[in-house]
């Protein structure tokens, strides 16, 4: 199987118990279709580069995969469909990492003097 980064952009208006509720309906589905779902992260509510459908924010969440083809695809034709999602984008890599990604560890740093 291959080795996906799945990062997803929700809408502004949800709030973030919905986007972890939204999070774990994909990992349940992905279980279902023979993926497994490594680690999960909420970025929280970020300024868009640019508005997307008159919005100028989003909840980014992403999600690490080790699954088929045909889940990644089943999973990115469902996100077409609902009216949550704002953007997606799906990356095969090479290895996927069990430490924090960039976005949190850049949270977590102090702020300069």
């Amino acid at each position: 199987m291959a080795l996906y980064e799945h990062v997803v952009i929700t809408r502004p208006d949800i709030s973030p118990a919905q986007v972890e509720t939204f999070v774990e309906e994909m990992s349940a589905f992905l279980k279902d279709k023979g993926a497994t779902v490594g680690r999960t992260e909420y970025w929280g509510l970020r300024s868009l580069a640019y508005p997307i459908k008159k919005q100028r924010k989003g909840h980014y969440s992403c999600i690490n995969i080790d699954g088929p083809p045909a889940a990644i695809h089943e999973l990115e034709r469902r996100q077409r469909i609902s009216e949550d999602v704002m953007r997606y984008l799906t990356v095969r890599v090479e290895t996927l990492s069990d430490e924090p990604s960039v976005v949190l560890s850049r949270k977590e740093r102090r702020p300069r003097d």
